[in-house]
């Protein structure tokens, strides 16, 4: 499988790229700083300079491909500028770029909370939280094959190969790692197709909770 990650030097890009490479994928990870391509190359991805935020049309950098990741964020310490312009807008750039090029797959990255996020302005993580939820719903809108995957708090804690799924589960943490390995498992999981879930750390292997989906 070709799979393009957008955000491809985040956290759980960096995580996902060697897993992918191992089960026999080609990657290539968007990154808006070439200072980072070593570093993705090192996890076996080849890195495309892509500035989701800045560019409109993302579709070349996108290329051909079996199916995008959605792995960007604005990150800690933005404002709630920031989680429109990159949680929401660059997501609905990917779309875009995946219905261009006739890319049938798309994964996104939100979080537990997107589900029902709080209503009106306030604070930067209701501000993120809404980016979120209306990325999702334009995800789901938009005829792709979508899994829209909702973690908990994230952690750099190594990963337990476990968690609780399904579509609300209790609040909880999970490795970064495990997120990965979730995703991964989608990608080779028809049956999560049009699926939104939420997951965190739990007793169930991945590879089990996402079959069961």
């Amino acid at each position: 499988m070709n799979v393009v990650v957008a955000g491809g030097h985040g956290k759980i890009a960096m995580l996902l790229h060697p897993m992918l490479v191992e089960r026999g994928d080609s990657v290539r990870a968007l990154i808006r700083n070439p200072e980072h391509s070593d570093d993705v190359r090192a996890a076996g991805a080849e890195p495309v300079y892509c500035d989701l935020e800045a560019e409109s049309d993302v579709a070349s950098a996108v290329g051909a491909a079996d199916a995008v990741v959605f792995a960007a964020g604005a990150g800690p310490g933005s404002g709630a500028e920031r989680k429109r312009t990159m949680d929401r807008d660059g997501a609905v750039k990917l779309i875009a770029a995946a219905e261009a090029n006739d890319v049938p797959r798309y994964l996104i990255i939100s979080s537990m909370g997107a589900g029902s996020p709080p209503a009106g302005a306030g604070d930067v993580f209701g501000e993120y939280l809404r980016a979120k939820a209306e990325a999702d719903r334009a995800v789901a809108a938009s005829g792709l094959d979508f899994t829209i995957v909702r973690p908990g708090g994230l952690t750099d804690d190594p990963p337990n190969g476990s968690v609780a799924l399904g579509d609300s589960v209790e609040r909880g943490r999970i490795p970064r790692a495990d997120v990965a390995a979730v995703l991964v498992a989608c990608l080779a999981s028809d049956n999560s197709i049009g699926k939104t879930f939420e997951v965190v750390s739990g007793d169930t292997p991945v590879g089990d909770a996402v079959a069961s989906l």
